[in-house]
């Protein structure tokens, strides 16, 4: 927190109020937050603050994020940002340029973005997936119907799963991943399509947690789900193809992401050797 503080690089773990941030930490990920700590866009079951006006990005950002790194012994970092949307190309080379300053100091560390959706527009993604990051998650958050309620409106299902298409028509080596929050009064027939959705533009990981209401002034939580529950929904994904699942109340987007890409590589290639 040290760190963090004194670089003024915001993390997502604590701006979103993480339950796991110590465990984490701990284990050597951390999830950074960049382009400010303000959103532009006002998602129903977010903490992170929101305007319409945030303050500019600021161009030593990347600099300061790579030096940070020096503090702590990660093996694996997550990038995420808030949605910027008042910028023409929606942050997306900021995020790159960050990439790449964290890459040319830090050359052993695996990097994991977790993107805004850019309005799906291809040139913004492309300047991520150029900037060869191992893993580019992009959160479908929830199943199609409860979309508009849950999600900000210039947010929406169909061009979530475009993002994540894009990324994988660009490059078919780049794995993705993407996340549902349960408790919003989903059925299963729909998660379990929202499951498909995603298998069929080639997500490779894929999480499962629980929402729970940040404050009073947030989306209510309409169910808790069961652990046996989270069981069967992480063995329905499995059985769909992904190479790697996360699924249970405390898990979130970033949830042990060093840990969750090492065992889906490592089943992938076994796989590979079994086939």
């Amino acid at each position: 927190r040290k760190t963090v503080d004194s670089a003024k690089i915001a993390t997502v773990c604590e701006e979103a109020r993480c339950p796991n941030r110590t465990e984490c930490w701990s284990s050597g990920t951390a999830t950074f937050m960049l382009m400010g700590d303000t959103c532009t866009r006002g998602c129903r079951f977010c903490a992170v603050k929101t305007s319409m006006t945030p303050l500019p990005l600021d161009p030593e950002e990347p600099r300061r994020l790579a030096q940070a790194l020096n503090e702590w012994d990660l093996d694996y970092i997550v990038i995420t940002s808030v949605n910027r949307d008042e910028l023409e190309d929606g942050g997306s080379g900021h995020l790159a340029e960050s990439i790449r300053e964290v890459r040319n100091q830090h050359p052993d560390l695996k990097i994991q973005i977790l993107i805004p959706d850019f309005f799906a527009k291809e040139r913004d993604i492309k300047t991520i997936v150029d900037s060869k990051p191992e893993v580019i998650a992009h959160n479908i958050e929830t199943v199609e119907r409860l979309t508009p309620m849950v999600r900000d409106r210039r947010a929406k299902y169909h061009q979530s799963l475009k993002v994540l298409q894009t990324i994988k028509t660009l490059d078919s080596q780049t794995y993705t991943k993407s996340s549902i929050m349960l408790g919003f009064n989903e059925t299963e027939e729909e998660v379990v399509q929202t499951m498909k959705d995603l298998r069929e533009v080639g997500v490779d990981f894929f999480t499962l947690g629980q929402y729970m209401r940040p404050t009073l002034r947030h989306l209510p939580v309409k169910r808790y789900l069961a652990e046996q529950e989270f069981v069967k929904y992480k063995k329905l994904a499995e059985g769909l193809g992904f190479l790697s699942v996360a699924s249970g109340p405390l898990i979130r987007s970033s949830y042990k992401a060093g840990e969750v890409f090492m065992n889906g590589v490592i089943e992938n290639h076994r796989r590979k050797l079994v086939n």
